[in-house]
């Protein structure tokens, strides 16, 4: 298996993405899966923090990103603002993430362990299999602009999954 390539990251990727990691482990502490995200305006606001909170809601599109995006709609956070943001999330978006991110307007994404290493720690099973397609793919396919930096603090963003998933 061949794995992509680790980003170097500025001091201040490096701390928001640290900060979405910190999440992942706090939505596994509620018996979540383990992800986490942060929207951190380009003046260095945090506009939105989130886990995924599927499990304890019973609401399967609760994942961080999307709990996230929801904050931002909820307090009307204007789309030019979101255009200049940027979200940090724990692990690669999934394809229903990466969507939210494009509708939202956010014109960057960090992001720290992507789906093929993810995959190896949750194994492909009935319930948990994903769409294998990458958040880079959809953002490809948008009209803007959608800068994507990933993955990055892979061992970092890696350490909430080590023994969450169920066999």
């Amino acid at each position: 298996m061949s794995f992509p390539e680790e980003n170097n990251l500025d001091e201040r990727d490096g701390r928001y993405l640290r900060k979405a990691i910190v999440w992942s482990h706090a939505g596994r502490r509620r018996g979540n899966r383990p992800f986490g995200a942060v929207v951190v305006s380009e003046a260095g606001e945090v506009l939105a923090e989130a886990y995924c909170d599927s499990t304890e809601t019973g609401d399967c599109t609760g994942h961080a990103e999307t709990n996230a995006i929801r904050l931002l709609g909820a307090r009307k956070v204007p789309r030019d603002v979101l255009a200049r943001s940027t979200i940090y999330s724990s692990s690669e978006p999934c394809v229903m993430c990466a969507g939210a991110i494009f509708w939202s307007a956010i014109g960057r994404v960090v992001y720290g362990i992507d789906a093929e290493r993810l995959r190896v720690y949750r194994g492909e099973r009935g319930e948990q299999r994903d769409a294998q397609l990458s958040c880079r793919d959809v953002f490809d396919a948008s009209p803007h602009t959608i800068e994507c930096i990933g993955p990055a603090l892979v061992d970092e963003a890696a350490a909430a999954h080590i023994g969450a998933w169920k066999e």
